[in-house]
């Protein structure tokens, strides 16, 4: 069987992850950036994020989602699956 290289994995799950805030100037707001620590390390990416609205859902969907996978290639958050009408 052959070895995958690390380079070849598209889809890995998001094992830790950090917000952070970065203040810019009065009346200007801010940048929200999350770092993802994919597959307890073998990987990670930083997301940034302007808006305070998406921030604050992207938060809220890290939070209350046992399982996350970031695809690396596409840069998509995949959040588990859950059941309709529930």
């Amino acid at each position: 069987m052959a070895e995958i290289a690390p380079h070849e994995i598209q889809v890995r799950q998001v094992t830790h992850w950090q917000p952070t805030f970065t203040y810019s100037k009065p009346g200007e707001g801010g940048v929200y950036t999350f770092q993802l620590i994919l597959d307890e390390g073998a990987d990670e990416f930083v997301l940034t994020v302007e808006n305070p609205d998406e921030a604050e859902n992207l938060f809220d969907w890290l939070s209350k989602s046992a399982v996350v996978h970031f695809d690396v290639s596409r840069q998509v958050l995949l959040f588990g699956t859950r059941q309709t009408g529930v």
